[in-house]
């Protein structure tokens, strides 16, 4: 059983940045995508970025220009560069990965606010 832990998170000004990490407790290798969703108050939890094994990325078009994803295997680690951040960005951060099973982190709260 893997586990996901999300890290990076906390208040930033809009225009600011974060980076977001997601640690995994085993190999990512074996993880054909992993991504990051985010839940917004009162909102569904919708997907943001993916990462394939191949290292394919794509992007919610909202964030297309404004954030980055990487992977590195060797580490079993994912991150979620942030830039530009807006206050609709803000809301909890959840990091997920898929092999035969789908795998979650506990999520990590992001608030850009002045």
């Amino acid at each position: 059983q893997v586990q996901l832990v999300e890290s990076g998170g906390g208040l930033v000004q809009p225009g600011g940045s974060l980076r977001l990490s997601c640690a995994a407790s085993g190999s990512i290798s074996g993880f054909y995508v992993m991504g990051w969703y985010r839940q917004a108050p009162g909102k569904q939890r919708v997907l943001v970025a993916t990462i394939s094994s191949g290292g394919t990325t794509k992007y919610v078009d909202s964030v297309k220009g404004r954030f980055t994803i990487s992977r590195d295997n060797v580490k079993n680690t994912m991150s979620l560069q942030m830039n530009s951040l807006k206050p609709e960005d803000t809301a909890v951060y959840y990091c997920t990965a898929a092999s035969y099973q789908q795998y979650w982190g506990q999520g990590t709260q992001v608030t850009v606010s002045s």
